[in-house]
């Protein structure tokens, strides 16, 4: 599908009917733009796997056609699959001095730096807006609100018309990094026509607006203040402002502050290079850390999403240098993603068997979110005031509510696409003009795969399932040497292995008897038997790997 020169295409290959690995594509006179390229964290359905990473297959088949990428802003469900699929698309990336150097950390731990321009827009300090024409799209970075620096929303404007695209965002009246949401400069930009808002769903149903970061301050310095032995407060590493605010809380509170984790430690780095946290106060390492007075020590970590290589995990676990005994303090500053509970959980439950005193957001003012609530919605349409809305960045029942909502509000027309939906924006009405192809990959250690191919699909039948594996020697003239060898790994026979192995051994003898039949043949034999043996004796069809072993 090659968009022509009068309409404004819209597809999105990941991030619509799904929170996270945001990808979105825009086309016009017949060349597409991409915003954002995120990640999703893989779950108990992609046994082995940390990341998983959108099919950018539609778009691969038109690569000449791709003009560029532009970031929004730097989490990693907006920028994490950049190290492993930029350098195959080929085009330059555009993002503001912050993101670009989270991009740019990344891109040199993948070692591919060399080979993906980068093009940093800087943003103008007084309006902090910046523009860049690329290809037919004219692109301006507009700065919002959000628990990162640098978030922008993205006016981007064609002869087709002008989309309003949001990213993620909130209305912050006193934000800790970063100025206030201008009022002034989204009604100009409402002034001046927005056909279609492209809007983040992730908090539609919240009838109250997101909060200030400002006001978390109180309600974490006062549970710092009255914890009697250490203190970690675990949060998104990307939180910027929140670990700003975590570093006046420590001075306040006349602790030592210690920061573990290695993405923590990247957006420190990258925030003090971009002239933010100048001011973030000296940090002792773990050791030290662990030396100090109980009372005398705040300690920062990731993996409040239960994630479980990050610090808070192995610190449950006692594999980290931090330890936590009875009668300290963890502290989630962090909203739980749908879908990490059981995750969390677990965390929670080994802290809580160490007499670990633990809060939450519902226990105390110790979060906000970065995304809008209805009343900011409702403000947005009012200051941008659009013919559509198409919302994105949300599951499904998020962005069908968010739909009623606008529709609700005045917006005069809502559509809702999912994955792979190929929209014709403009001209006339929005519709549905065709499909592209989407999906999931993982990474799997250094190795992308189909998320749904067959590497995974055998690992989730080895980890349902089982496998055995059998080996058998043969003579030349196909006469069977010896007692098949049976080795099982995850089968449910525990008391009875021995009676198991050697009915199984007996059953592959059998299946190799009939020294005429193909080598083939006779290993097929061998599995279906052995599988057989299996079944009857635990009701699962394990894996069964035959090996024919020719004297």
């Amino acid at each position: 599908m090659t968009p022509k020169t009068n309409e404004l295409l819209f597809c999105a290959l990941g991030g619509s009917g799904e929170i996270g690995m945001n990808v979105n594509l825009y086309g016009h006179a017949g060349k597409w733009l991409m915003v954002d390229c995120g990640v999703t964290f893989a779950d108990a359905a992609y046994p082995g796997i940390d990341i998983v990473l959108p099919d950018l297959s539609f778009i691969e088949d038109r690569i000449d056609d791709l003009v560029g990428i532009v970031l929004t802003h730097g989490h990693e469900d907006h920028i994490g699959a950049l190290p492993y699929l930029a350098e195959d698309l080929g085009v330059p990336l555009y993002a503001t001095p912050f993101t670009a150097g989270l991009i740019r950390g990344k891109l040199e731990e993948e070692g591919n730096a060399n080979r993906v321009k980068l093009r940093v827009i800087q943003p103008n300090k007084d309006t902090g807006i910046a523009g860049v024409q690329i290809g037919p799209f004219g692109v301006s970075f507009v700065e919002l609100s959000h628990s990162i620096p640098e978030p922008n929303a993205l006016v981007i404007e064609t002869k087709a018309g002008r989309v309003f695209h949001t990213g993620d965002w909130k209305l912050d009246p006193t934000p800790v990094i970063g100025k206030p949401t201008s009022p002034e400069r989204l009604t100009q930009i409402g002034d001046a026509g927005v056909d279609v808002l492209v809007c983040d769903s992730t908090n539609v149903f919240n009838k109250e607006a997101s909060g200030s970061e400002a006001s978390v301050r109180r309600g974490l310095a006062e549970q710092v203040a009255k914890a009697k032995g250490r203190v970690l407060v675990t949060t998104f590493a990307s939180n910027a402002a929140r670990l700003h605010t975590l570093g006046e809380v420590a001075r306040e509170t006349g602790r030592k502050l210690c920061v573990t984790g290695r993405s923590l430690d990247r957006i420190l780095k990258v925030a003090r290079a971009t002239g933010y946290l100048t001011d973030f106060p000296e940090t002792v390492d773990p050791e030290t850390a662990m030396r100090l007075p109980k009372n005398k020590v705040l300690i920062v970590a990731t993996g409040g999403q239960g994630e479980p290589r990050a610090a808070l995990a192995r610190v449950a676990d006692g594999s980290h240098t931090i330890k936590l005994d009875f009668g300290d303090t963890v502290i989630f500053s962090s909203k739980q993603i749908p879908g990490n509970e059981v995750a969390i959980g677990k965390i929670q439950n080994t802290l809580a068997g160490k007499g670990v005193v633990m809060i939450t957001e519902r226990q105390a003012h110790v979060h906000v979110s970065g995304h809008p609530g209805r009343p900011e919605l409702s403000q947005m349409y009012k200051w941008i005031r659009p013919e559509v809305l198409i919302p994105v960045h949300g599951e499904m029942r998020h962005m069908m509510e968010h739909a009623r909502f606008a529709l609700s509000e005045g917006v005069p027309q809502s559509l809702v696409q999912s994955d792979g939906d190929i929209l014709r924006l403009l001209p006339g009405n929005v519709t549905k003009i065709g499909n592209a192809s989407v999906g999931r990959l993982v990474l799997d250690g250094d190795v992308i795969l189909p998320a749904d191919g067959s590497t995974i699909n055998e690992r989730r039948k080895l980890a349902i399932n089982g496998q055995i594996s059998v080996a058998v020697a043969v003579a030349k003239d196909g006469r069977l040497l010896g007692r098949p060898q049976i080795r099982v790994n995850g089968i449910p026979v525990e008391e009875d292995r021995l009676a198991f192995v050697e009915d199984a051994a007996e059953a592959a003898s059998e299946a190799m008897k009939g020294q005429k039949r193909e080598i083939d043949r006779r290993r097929e034999d061998v599995r279906l038997a052995v599988r057989r043996i299996a079944t009857r004796w635990t009701g699962k069809k394990p894996i069964v790997d035959v090996l024919i072993v020719e004297a």
